[in-house]
C-alpha cells in the first residue's frame, strides 16, 4: 500500500474501544449470573476471536454495531468445546483463557495463527502449573486438562498484565487464597471489573489477593477509547506542523498513561479535559498540538504503563532533538513480533540513526529522513506507527500489509485521513 501523506492534522477523533477492557468484559461477562451489555466494544479481530471462543463454549453472545450482549452461564457454566479454540493473533485471548480453562471440569485445546504459535506461553503456563494446572506445551497449540486448582503465593517475574490476569482468573477457581505480588504495577482492568462484579478479591498496594468465587454479578460496561490507539494520533499531532487533534472519551487509567507522561517530558503540548469515571475507569478528552520535542530516557517502572505504545513513541523520538534511550523493554521481544528488532530494521531503511540494544533502542533524532518500502511483520502497531513516520519523510513510502491494523483499529486509515482534509 502506498502511504498517502497529509500536511496538517486537525479535528476530533473517537478512537475504538479499549482492547484490553473489551476482552475482559466478554470473558468475565460469560462467567456471571445474568446479562452483560458492553457498549463501545472494539470490533477488532482480536476481540472477535474472544467472542468466537466463548460461543464455542456455549455462551450466547449478541453483536450489534458497537454493542455486545453477553448472556452469562455462571462460574461453572462453560461447556466443553467440540473443536480446538482458535484465538487468531490474540495473545490476550490465548493467555487469559489458560487461567479460566485450567480449573474447569473438561479438557480444551487452544491454538492461533502463525504469529501466536511463535509467542511464548510458558510465562503463563509455568506459574499456573504451580497451582496444579495441567497444560501441555509452552507454545500453541496448548492442551489443557481441567483439574482442581489450589492457591499459591506468587511473586511476578515479569511485569505482565496477561500473566497477572491469568493467575487471578485461575484463583477464582482455586482452593485457598492466591496472592500475587507485583514488582511494577501493570494495567489493572481485571481487578477493577472483578471488584465491580463482586469477586472475592482485594488489592493492597502491589499485592492482589483472590479467593474462590462461586458467583459473579453481571455489570454493564461502557468501554472508553483505547489509549493505545489514541497514541498514534497523539504523536502525529505533536510532530506535524500546524496541527491540533482532540481524542474524545479516552481511557486514562493511571496504569496506562505512561505515553502521556513521556510525551509531556519530551515537550509535547498535551491537555486533558472533561475528566470523569465510569465503572472505576478514568476517562477524558485528550488534545495535542504541534510541539517542539526533545530526547529523553524511558525506562524503569513506567515501561509497563506504555509497553504497547513504544513503537509510536520511537516515532516521536525520531523527530525530537537529541537522543532518546528506551531501556528495560525486553517485553517488546515477545509481542506480535520482536518489536525492538522490527522498529530498528524499518527505521534504518529511511536513514534514521537508531541502534538496537538488549532491552530497547537508542535513537538520535532531529534529522531529515526519506521514504522507504516498509515491512509490518503482520503487526498492527508497526503498521500504524510506520504510517505516522512516513508522514514526515521526504518522498514516497509503502507498507506491505495495511490490513493487519484491523486487529485493534479497523477504521484507522479512514480516521487518519479525515484529519488531513
Amino acid at each position: 500500500m502506498n502511504i498517502t501523506k497529509i500536511t496538517k492534522a486537525h479535528g476530533k477523533i473517537q478512537v475504538p474501544g479499549d482492547k484490553s477492557i473489551s476482552h475482559r468484559a466478554v470473558m468475565l461477562g460469560a462467567l456471571t449470573e445474568g446479562t452483560t451489555e458492553i457498549k463501545g466494544f472494539l470490533n477488532g479481530a482480536d476481540c472477535l476471536a474472544t467472542i468466537d471462543c466463548f460461543r464455542k463454549m456455549g455462551i450466547n453472545i449478541e453483536v450489534k454495531a458497537k454493542t455486545v450482549t453477553v448472556h452469562g452461564n455462571g462460574m461453572y457454566g462453560l461447556k466443553q468445546p467440540s473443536q480446538t479454540l482458535y484465538t487468531g493473533n490474540s495473545g490476550t485471548t490465548t493467555r487469559l483463557l489458560c487461567g479460566i480453562l485450567a480449573g474447569q471440569n473438561f479438557n480444551t485445546s487452544i491454538t492461533g495463527d502463525s504469529s501466536i504459535q511463535k509467542r511464548p506461553m510458558g510465562r503463563v503456563t509455568k506459574p499456573l502449573a504451580l497451582m496444579g494446572a495441567q497444560i501441555e506445551n509452552e507454545y500453541c497449540p496448548l492442551h489443557i486438562t481441567g483439574t482442581r486448582l489450589h492457591g499459591i503465593d506468587y511473586h511476578m517475574t515479569v511485569a505482565s498484565a496477561q500473566v497477572k490476569t491469568a493467575l487471578i482468573l485461575a484463583g477464582l477457581y482455586a482452593d485457598g487464597a492466591t496472592t500475587i505480588h507485583e514488582t511494577e504495577k501493570s494495567r489493572d482492568h481485571t481487578e477493577l471489573m472483578l471488584s465491580a462484579m463482586g469477586a472475592n478479591l482485594s488489592v493492597n498496594g502491589m499485592d492482589i489477593i483472590v479467593k474462590s468465587t462461586n458467583t459473579l454479578s453481571s455489570v454493564n460496561a461502557d468501554i472508553p477509547g483505547d489509549i493505545s490507539s489514541a497514541a498514534f494520533f497523539m504523536v502525529l499531532g505533536a510532530i506535524m506542523p500546524n496541527s491540533e487533534i482532540t481524542l474524545t472519551n479516552v481511557g486514562i487509567n493511571p496504569t496506562r498513561t505512561g505515553i502521556i507522561d513521556i510525551l509531556k517530558n519530551m515537550g509535547a503540548n498535551i491537555s486533558i479535559e472533561n475528566i470523569h469515571t465510569s465503572a472505576g475507569e478514568c476517562i477524558g478528552d485528550i488534545t495535542v498540538r504541534s510541539s517542539s520535542l526533545y530526547g529523553t530516557t524511558i525506562g524503569g517502572n513506567i515501561i509497563p504503563t506504555l509497553i504497547d505504545e513504544l513503537p509510536i513513541i520511537a516515532v516521536a523520538a525520531v523527530f525530537a532533538n537529541g537522543t532518546t534511550v528506551i531501556k528495560d523493554a525486553q517485553e517488546l521481544k515477545v509481542k506480535e513480533t520482536n518489536r525492538i528488532r522490527a522498529v530498528v530494521n524499518e527505521f534504518t531503511k529511511c536513514g534514521i540513526d537508531i541502534t538496537e540494544t538488549t532491552d530497547g533502542m537508542i535513537i538520535n533524532g532531529g534529522k531529515a529522513i526519506h521514504g522507504a518500502d516498509f515491512k509490518t511483520y503482520g503487526d498492527h502497531r508497526m503498521a500504524m506507527s510506520l504510517t505516522v513516520l512516513a508522514q514526515m519523510a521526504d518522498g514516497q513510502s509503502t507498507i506491505d500489509d495495511s490490513n493487519c491494523a484491523c486487529v485493534s483499529y479497523p477504521d484507522f486509515f479512514n480516521d487518519f485521513y479525515k484529519l488531513g482534509k
